[in-house]
């Protein structure tokens, strides 16, 4: 079989360069609004394209995740919470997209992520260089929508054909592959090197300790 050579690589923030929050953390927050941690949970999410999108300013998505109007302090406790949540490297992913970039391939970052976790992830030491980056709080718009996508290629100034997004969401992979923007969904690092070396001649190794 003959495997697709690519020009860049896009990763996706959470779930793959980042690992998902710790119960601690969820527990607190649900704690600050002495809510439920599975009602919080979906409350957390009902609302979080909007956040994401910046179609909402702080305050007012954790009042609408609370149900109430929140203080100054607990909004603040709160976003430091969710924001610190969001900094928890995944083992193996960025270090890979480090040596990817090193080899000479274009690196992206595509992410639907508020500004305040925006702010707060870019000064992670661990987070890798990318020749691009795009934030939905900064476009405007969220995955899957197709104009989000279409910046990232512009930025990193490669066609959707010579490009591969690695994301965990099915729907956001699909509509990169509606526009010829090359997919895997991503599960695990263990996964990854599988699927990589079957469709695609990427000679970086990822090695899965």
């Amino acid at each position: 079989m003959l495997r697709i050579h690519v020009g860049a690589i896009i990763f996706d923030y959470g779930n793959v360069l980042c690992s998902s929050p710790l119960t601690a953390e969820i527990e607190g927050m649900a704690a600050i609004l002495g809510t439920p941690v599975l009602d919080f949970q979906q409350s957390y999410w009902r609302d979080r394209l909007a956040f994401d999108r910046a179609d909402v300013d702080p305050a007012a998505y954790w009042n609408a995740v609370a149900g109430r109007t929140l203080s100054t302090d607990e909004i603040n406790r709160l976003q430091e919470i969710d924001s610190a949540s969001w900094s928890h490297p995944c083992p193996v992913m960025p270090d890979w997209a480090k040596r990817v970039r090193a080899a000479g391939i274009r690196t992206g970052l595509l992410s639907n992520m508020p500004a305040p976790v925006r702010d707060y992830i870019v000064q992670c030491p661990w987070l890798p260089e990318f020749d691009h980056r795009t934030f939905s709080c900064d476009l405007r718009s969220t995955k899957p929508s197709p104009d989000i996508y279409h910046h990232s290629l512009a930025g990193l100034g490669v066609s959707a054909s010579d490009a591969l997004l690695l994301d965990d969401r099915v729907e956001n992979i699909r509509a990169a592959e509606a526009l010829g923007i090359h997919g895997i969904l991503f599960t695990t690092p263990e996964a990854l090197p599988h699927e990589l070396d079957r469709r695609f001649a990427i000679h970086v190794p990822l090695v899965v300790k």
